[in-house]
């Protein structure tokens, strides 16, 4: 003789399911709604389940919110119906799709980043030839070469040398002494 194997958790959770469809169907207007007594006979009598653990399987689709549940006075009432187990799969499948997009987009902004810094990498690179940065390199320069010529040389001769700026910031060098121009002024 072989052993009979049992149904496992998933198989009870199906076939318990059915109950409630089955008998949905068979009565198109009416909804059926069971107590646990009721479902307790049919699952074992109809559908191969152990009365001792139907109401651990009840209980669990109850969780997942595939079986309704109300009390009304002392009794408990169980009812699910195939709109509402339709509905179920179709927010589960919109929630997978929103995963996936998500995902996908995650991915995608995460290239966009590297492409981004790949993109400043290369700004930088070519910052040197940006009109703005010549400009501030061209006004950095012209104060260096100005401090340069703002000190006051000693000549071999002994006498001190003084750079006089004109007005056209052109250098001259000269002696130690005033220049006759009006709009010329001696920098020390």
């Amino acid at each position: 003789m072989s052993k009979k194997k049992g149904l496992s958790f998933e198989e009870k959770r199906a076939r318990m399911m059915e109950i409630f469809f089955e008998t949905c169907l068979l009565c198109f207007m009416q909804k059926d709604v069971f107590q646990l007594k009721d479902i307790e006979k049919i699952a074992s009598k109809d559908k191969g389940i152990t009365s001792m653990s139907v109401k651990e399987v009840l209980q669990s689709l109850v969780d997942d919110g595939m079986v309704d549940t109300d009390r009304i006075g002392t009794s408990n009432y169980f009812w699910a119906f195939p709109s509402k187990a339709l509905h179920a799969r179709k927010r589960k499948l919109e929630e997978l799709q929103t995963q996936a997009e998500r995902a996908a987009l995650m991915k995608e902004l995460a290239a966009l980043q590297q492409k981004k810094e790949q993109l400043k990498a290369e700004i930088e690179k070519y910052k040197e030839y940006d009109p703005d940065v010549v400009e501030e390199m061209q006004m950095n320069r012209q104060q260096s070469i100005w401090s340069c010529f703002k000190t006051t040389k000693t000549t071999s001769n002994g006498s001190d040398l003084h750079i006089i700026f004109i007005e056209d910031k052109k250098a001259s060098v000269g002696p130690n002494k005033q220049s006759s121009q009006g709009g010329s002024q001696q920098m020390d």
